[in-house]
């Protein structure tokens, strides 16, 4: 299982720690005190680097001494953030979305008075119009 660590920048302000990780720009986020900013610094970074891999973009190897920002406030720390990008990308790739549907009004009360689970009957449906059989979609997961 692949694992990225990259160093984050932890920046005192008066509501919490600012981070951002140098070999990432974009690649920021914040917490109320340094546990909550560890945590969403995770998040940021597990989120970033799928959007970086989801555009196609080359995700740049982690430094080993980056370049911290010369506005930085002082006492700031560095700390290592290791996320796993393949478990990112498989809960968000498989993650329930909304979606609506439009349908005959008496075709929606029939199976309402079935009891029809429209998002199974949807997900099953979709799966057959394209081709793609359960098994080969749990292996996919």
């Amino acid at each position: 299982m692949r694992k990225l660590t990259y160093l984050a920048v932890f920046e005192p302000t008066e509501s919490g720690y600012s981070v951002y990780f140098p070999d990432l720009p974009g690649c920021v986020s914040f917490g109320e005190d340094f546990e909550k900013a560890q945590k969403q610094a995770v998040d940021a970074l597990g989120l970033h680097i799928y959007g970086m891999e989801k555009d196609g973009d080359e995700v740049p190897a982690p430094s080993k001494s980056p370049q911290v920002d010369p506005d930085t406030a002082a006492n700031y720390m560095v700390s290592p953030i290791t996320v796993f990008p393949d478990i990112v990308r498989n809960e968000l790739d498989n993650r329930a979305v909304k979606t609506n549907l439009t349908i005959p009004a008496w075709l929606k009360e029939l199976a309402e008075a079935q009891g029809v689970n429209y998002s199974k009957v949807f997900q099953t449906a979709l799966m057959d119009y394209l081709g793609l059989n359960q098994m080969s979609t749990q292996e996919q997961k």
